[in-house]
């Protein structure tokens, strides 16, 4: 099975710390990978040197086999490469239709050009990708909060706005920062629906996540990671049965 995304050789220093050493790592359609490990382990760095956020000391990244290196966060974007972020970053004086539509890749209107001479191209783009940000935020159970502004949702709806901007891009593949940190009860079950709906559909997903119990339930194969090193490897299970990991992980 080739990998929608794939990892090699990624190095990453900051002066002596070492965030990433030698990762190797693919991610499949249809599948979820979750990474788990300590604070500091490197998952979160692993996803911003994978986006373009920070340059790699060496290694590559390929999606669906093309070379990312040299290309911006945008970029990596727009050929299919969406993540969310553990403070959400969404736009809070905006609405929630609003914020999920900032997520489209695909919209001529933001050239002059085509507002001038094209109006009717904009006019149809701007219409498919209204239709598009409604039938996703049904996906994601908030249809009732799109005239909202996203400050006035609960912490948790406001994590599903996020996911929801980031399916906006087509994505191909979907990288999940700490999705549940802070929800709980509804919110908490529709996360994890959506993110099961997603990897059904084909796309690959990747989660990096402190709740074990989320990442045990909805993951094919976990990666523990360690000092920006992979420890293991397996089913999430077997990860957080190991009593060396554990103790990496919550101390001794």
């Amino acid at each position: 099975m080739s990998a929608v995304l794939e990892i090699k050789g990624l190095n990453k220093a900051f002066g002596g710390i070492r965030v990433a050493d030698e990762i190797n790592l693919s991610l499949h359609a249809g599948r979820v990978l979750g990474l788990i490990g300590p604070n500091g382990a490197g998952k979160t760095s692993l996803f911003n040197l994978v986006c373009g956020v920070v340059k790699p000391d060496s290694g590559e990244v390929f999606l669906d086999g093309a070379p990312l290196a040299g290309l911006k966060t945008f970029e990596r974007a727009r050929l299919g490469l969406a993540r969310t972020w553990q403070n959400i970053r969404l736009f809070p004086s905006l609405s929630v239709l609003d914020n999920v539509l900032i997520g489209a890749n695909d919209y001529p209107g933001t050239k002059l050009t085509n507002v001038l001479f094209r109006p009717g191209m904009v006019r149809a783009a701007a219409y498919r990708n209204l239709e598009k940000a409604h039938g996703i935020l049904a996906r994601c159970g908030l249809s009732d909060t799109h005239d909202k502004l996203v400050s006035d949702l609960p912490y948790g709806r406001q994590k599903l706005v996020g996911v929801a901007r980031a399916l906006m891009s087509d994505a191909k593949c979907l990288l999940l920062d700490e999705p549940m940190a802070g929800v709980e009860g509804h919110s908490y079950a529709a996360i994890q629906a959506v993110v099961r709906e997603v990897a059904a559909s084909g796309i690959a997903v990747g989660v990096v996540e402190h709740n074990v119990a989320f990442v045990r339930d909805l993951c094919d194969e976990g990666v523990f990671m360690f000092s920006g090193k992979i420890l293991a490897r397996g089913a999430v299970a077997d990860l957080i049965s190991d009593r060396q990991l554990t103790e990496l992980y919550f101390g001794t």
